[in-house]
């Protein structure tokens, strides 16, 4: 089993580029050894968009993507796509990309079994889980490539207006029935809802783009911090 490491970094919901530079300004650090870490797990919406089998969406975050290319050559990387970037394992080939179908993850800390998701697995209903296998699909991907530009230009303007940061009411009931699924785990790590908060044996990570903050484990323990 997969191992979280001490001093392993969870960085969620950058959406970079739209919303924050946090995330670059990270990478940034990371690369020049003002952060030290041995371990990264990348949970998904990282970038507000970013696909495979796409070359002109990657030139809106090209530095970004270099020092990701870079970084994972020396550090081990644990990327969890999101609903905002996903089919990227033809881009980070030195990472451990994980699928929406293939989340959650177990890992071990201290003897417990640590599942981890990007967040939007479970509790999504049948039409977003449909929308997800159409979009997230190399045959969608490619059959769009003669409209990319416009197609692409669009959307990259709709997400740097969309409000992203906002207090999920009722969020204890949606943990609870996610938790469902979750009954072998002794801890559950997501991003996708930005709440930073703890729910029991849940963790819903900051996003960075939203609280500014990241996930680290110092002794054993999940802490929300500014880096």
């Amino acid at each position: 089993m997969l191992t979280i490491k001490e001093n392993a970094i969870f960085i969620a919901d950058s959406h970079y580029p739209h919303h924050s530079n946090a995330f670059l300004k990270t990478l940034q650090k990371l690369e020049n050894g003002e952060i030290k870490t041995s371990q990264i797990f990348l949970m998904g919406d990282n970038f507000d968009l970013l696909f495979g089998h796409n070359e002109y969406i990657q030139t809106f975050v090209e530095e970004a993507i270099a020092l990701l290319q870079k970084l994972s050559k020396t550090i081990e990387i644990h990327y969890f796509e999101g609903n905002h970037d996903f089919c990227l394992k033809d881009i980070f080939t030195n990472m451990n990309v994980y699928t929406r179908d293939e989340q959650p993850v177990v890992f071990s800390l201290n003897d417990k079994k640590v599942a981890i998701s990007h967040g939007d697995k479970y509790v999504t209903g049948f039409g977003y889980d449909l929308y997800c296998k159409v979009l997230r699909n190399k045959s969608t991907l490619t059959l769009l490539k003669p409209f990319e530009e416009a197609i692409i230009n669009h959307r990259m303007k709709k997400l740097s207006q969309k409000h992203i940061c906002h207090t999920f009411h009722g969020f204890e009931k949606r943990v609870e029935a996610i938790l469902e699924n979750y009954k072998e785990a002794d801890l559950v790590i997501e991003g996708h809802f930005h709440q930073s908060r703890v729910v029991g044996k849940y963790i819903s990570l900051p996003s960075q783009a939203c609280q500014g903050m990241v996930a680290q484990l110092e002794e054993g323990e999940v802490v929300f911090k500014s880096l």
